[in-house]
């Protein structure tokens, strides 16, 4: 009997690690959906280089330290965030997403989030692939 319970183990330890390493959720998100979802973003950010609107833009945002567009005055949380290695990975980009306000306490982004996880994979899909387009 314990010999049956060993590759349940196994799979239950399988199934940890991929949760926690961020599971396919990253793997999976769609660029062209992820366009689409980010018109919910478009009236403060875009994905062009050097352009900033009422958020600073998004371009090259992947892996980029947070609070690092030059010209965006960001608020005091966002820079201590960025100044303590905040990064914008695609895991941070997930948390920060699914609750701007929640994930980074005082900072100026009124969005109430993104709620679905796949939408949210599928911005960071977009974010990633536009890079300045």
């Amino acid at each position: 009997m314990t010999a049956l319970r060993r590759p349940r183990l196994g799979l239950a330890v399988l199934a940890t690690a991929t949760f926690l390493a961020g599971g396919p959720a990253f793997a999976d998100g769609d660029p062209a959906a992820g366009k689409k979802a980010f018109r919910k973003c478009g009236a403060c950010h875009t994905v062009q280089a050097g352009k900033n609107r009422v958020g600073p833009s998004l371009a090259g945002i992947a892996d980029r330290k947070a609070g690092g567009v030059e010209g965006f005055k960001y608020s005091k949380a966002m820079l201590e965030f960025g100044a303590g290695g905040g990064v914008w990975d695609a895991a941070t980009l997930d948390a920060y997403l699914a609750d701007p306000r929640g994930f980074i306490k005082g900072n100026k982004m009124a969005f109430p989030g993104l709620k679905d996880a796949q939408e949210r994979a599928d911005v960071i899909a977009y974010l990633k692939a536009a890079d300045g387009e």
